[in-house]
């Protein structure tokens, strides 16, 4: 992951530390004084919990450039209540690429404090581009900015001519808008952020809870940095393949939503929600988006139709989580009436800020080099539909990937087993975003380092999130205690 200027930049950065006397502590006691983190009150916006406390840390934009421009990081922490119990800091690393860490700490902050009963401080940032951190913007105009298009879904026929033009369109709006600030948005880069603040904590080592897309950003760390992990928690992991990446993430969800569509099918026949038998609802939800990519119907947003696509995104995200389940159906029962009006979600009504879309984008763009044939994304697109028709074809589709300037920024991070042995995984069996084969890679990846606990209940972002008492569990003994089962486990 780390170039040799990255390198030399990240030992010249720990060089001033100890010059400068600050102490790096392991866990225990309060760590030393921190340094370039003046915390204060947050900005309400963030929606804060009480005692939370925010800062900003400095960084530089290009590591290959330690005393060149510096950019703001946003940052928040909640500290222990119980002193006497606190050994070290957790972070909470959000998924994405996108999310922030500082919501992320206010949405589970207070349950985590609580579930760990004082032994850590919490802290998070937004990475760079994302939530009060330093912006990164493409320029994006706003129909590319939809969830419907940032997903890349063919037309209802398959066809991909209108993706293949708005993907070479958004990678040149990067090329012409982005600078370097769009190049430095890279998974590697959030690492080395990561690592930054870490120091600028005074911590030795850090421990962490990492979600989604985090579990790549913390799998990367632990690699690079296995003497600064404590107990690294990673829910929810895909493929960590260094050739293909977010590209094998996003083939990914054509398995998952396949293997959690079972569990809303069997929620939508109770009681006759949607269907009186199960085995009804596959059939009715894609006669449904057929006749939607037909005939499209007016919603209560104006201009912003349900089509198709539209649906079978909203599913998409309806899978995520149990809880999203009856929003989906009524969705679905308002299409299905001649006299309805479909309530779009939030998230499919309008289009994202620019900010957002362009780190989707960019993450994902400067980690790997993706394949730039059109045609070979045409047969991909057309098997993919064949195979999934739930997912039609979208995690197949081609990118803004295909066409993006200068291609990778540097050569990925390979996953192994090299290091301690400090990794809890948690993955749920049938998982819309990242299927437990996919789980399954990374485990084999870290090899004895890690540990494996798998839950057969919910969607995405497992612990303290599906209800699973035996999957919380095992994560909280071992964020506490220390103790990580002696072989992989399986939670009913």
């Amino acid at each position: 992951m780390t170039t040799n200027r990255g390198r030399k930049a990240l030992m010249l950065a720990l060089s001033v530390a100890a010059v400068a006397g600050v102490g790096l502590v392991g866990g225990g006691a309060a760590p030393a004084a921190a340094t370039g983190l003046v915390w204060g009150d947050c900005d309400p916006a963030v929606k804060p919990l009480p005692g939370q406390q925010c800062a900003t840390l400095s960084v530089p934009l290009d590591y290959a450039d330690p005393e060149g421009e510096r950019i703001g990081l946003a940052v928040a922490r909640l500290r222990s209540a119980r002193p006497e119990a606190r050994r070290g800091t957790l972070m909470v690393i959000p998924g994405g690429p996108g999310s922030s860490g500082v919501q992320r700490l206010g949405q589970k902050g207070a349950a985590l404090a609580k579930e760990t009963e004082g032994a850590y401080d919490l802290v998070a940032f937004d990475p760079r581009g994302v939530g009060g951190s330093a912006k990164a913007r493409c320029g994006f105009d706003e129909d590319d900015r939809r969830l419907v298009t940032l997903r890349s879904w063919p037309a209802a026929d398959g066809g991909i001519g209108e993706n293949v033009a708005r993907s070479r369109r958004m990678a040149e709006a990067c090329a012409r808008n982005g600078g370097a600030m769009v190049r430095g948005l890279t998974t590697a880069n959030q690492v080395r952020d990561l690592d930054r603040l870490r120091q600028a904590l005074g911590e030795r080592k850090l421990s962490a809870w990492a979600v989604s897309y985090g579990t790549y950003v913390a799998a990367v760390y632990a690699q690079e940095f296995p003497e600064r992990t404590d107990r690294w928690v990673l829910d929810s992991s895909a493929d960590p393949d260094p050739k293909r990446v977010a590209q094998g993430w996003l083939a990914g969800m054509a398995r998952g939503a396949e293997d959690r569509f079972p569990d809303f099918a069997a929620w939508a026949a109770r009681d006759g929600r949607i269907a009186e038998r199960p085995e009804d609802v596959r059939p009715l939800f894609l006669d449904l988006a057929a006749r939607l990519d037909r005939e499209p119907r007016t919603t209560t947003t104006p201009g912003v139709p349900l089509t198709g696509t539209v649906l079978r995104q909203a599913l998409q995200q309806a899978l995520y989580s149990d809880a999203s389940f009856p929003a989906f159906a009524r969705l679905m029962s308002q299409a299905l009436d001649p006299a309805g009006v479909p309530v779009l979600p939030p998230e499919l009504a309008g289009p994202m800020p620019d900010e957002a879309a362009t780190v989707s984008v960019g993450v994902i763009c400067n980690d790997v080099d993706w394949p730039r044939s059109v045609p070979a994304y045409e047969r991909a697109v057309a098997a993919d539909r064949a195979r999934h028709p739930l997912t039609a074809g979208m995690p197949a589709n081609i990118t803004p990937c295909a066409f993006w300037k200068g291609g990778a920024v540097e050569k990925p991070t390979r996953i192994t087993d090299r290091g301690p042995s400090n990794v809890l995984m948690i993955q749920n069996l049938r998982d819309p975003s990242t299927p437990h084969s996919a789980g399954l890679r990374m485990r084999e990846a870290f090899g004895d380092r890690a540990r494996l606990v798998s839950v057969d209940r919910g969607g995405h972002a497992v612990y303290l999130g599906n209800g699973n008492a035996c999957g919380d569990r095992a994560v909280t003994r071992f964020l506490t205690e220390g103790v990580r089962p002696a072989e992989d486990v399986l939670c009913r």
